[in-house]
């Protein structure tokens, strides 16, 4: 697979299918059996000094020391890179701010909640810049109002450069992030594409229409048979059909068809395919991610 300099890439699989795996070969933390995989044109395995400069990784748990504040553990990581002390505490002070967490810069991990902890992880891999960052599963146990924080910081690093390589449990997240999702399963890729493209080969979008009057949905469904070409199926709830529907301009057309026919709706949707289909077409996993 290749990642597009200056994208949000995300990983998506089973547990156990190679996520973290793959992730820990591309950061020099784990040597390939085989193959052969490059970061900005260098050999992880033949260069990986040069890789590790150019990368940094968030994992699932964070390493970071509880016995200290948000504020020390950022100079200490800071230091550590080879920023000055004055150099330290100016890139320190300037990620707590960005990060949302200056209110509690003198406060002990200890005290941090989840959300917290997981956005001063993310705070310290960016001490110095990187080209390239991994995440791994970098919202999991956030609550929603924390995930989406997250999002918004993750978005902001591609704009202003970085590359973004993702792995999530969360198919909404890599909906709403990511430019380009590959699947993999027992460590291969077995689908590849933007999240539009892989709902696509899953299906079209379905139109579901709620007919007002239950004595005319089977007409409704004659109608709409005939003038689609493909049938309508009556859905459990009694008054409701659902179409596939390859065009949405086609859905214009057919309620001005439902409409000369004295058939009067209720509500209507398209439903797009989702995600969650297109992982269950690829793996037939039916459990978590």
């Amino acid at each position: 697979m290749t990642v597009p300099a200056g994208s949000i890439f995300s990983l998506l699989g089973p547990n156990g299918a190679g996520k973290t795996t793959t992730i820990n070969m591309l950061s020099t933390l784990l040597r390939p059996d085989g193959g052969k995989a490059e970061i900005f044109g260098y050999d992880v395995v033949k260069k990986p000094q040069i890789v590790r400069q150019l990368i940094r990784v968030t994992g699932q748990y964070a390493a970071l020391d509880e016995k200290l504040s948000a504020l020390e553990n950022l100079l200490i990581f800071a230091r550590l890179q080879g920023l000055r002390k004055s150099a330290a505490k100016k890139r320190a002070g300037k990620l707590l701010e960005q990060f949302g967490l200056m209110e509690a810069a003198e406060r002990t991990l200890s005290k941090f909640s989840g959300g917290m902890r997981r956005r001063l992880d993310l705070a310290v891999s960016l001490i110095i810049k990187p080209p390239l960052i991994f995440l791994d599963e970098p919202t999991t146990g956030l609550d929603p109002h924390n995930r989406a924080q997250m999002w918004d910081i993750i978005r902001k690093l591609v704009k202003t450069g970085s590359t973004v390589l993702l792995t999530t449990q969360y198919l909404d997240e890599a909906d709403q992030l990511a430019d380009w999702i590959a699947v993999i399963d027992k460590g291969k890729v077995v689908a590849e594409g933007t999240p539009n493209n892989l709902k696509e080969r899953v299906g079209t979008a379905s139109l579901q229409l709620s007919i007002t009057k239950k004595e005319q949905v089977l007409e409704a469904q004659k109608i709409i048979t005939s003038y689609l070409g493909c049938s309508a199926v009556r859905l459990p709830e009694g008054r409701a059909v659902s179409v596939p529907m390859p065009s949405i301009d086609q859905a214009i057309d057919l309620l001005a068809t439902l409409r000369a026919a004295g058939i009067g709706l209720e509500e209507l949707s398209v439903q797009k395919p989702s995600l969650d289909e297109v992982f269950l077409a690829v793996t037939g996993e039916k459990g978590e991610l």
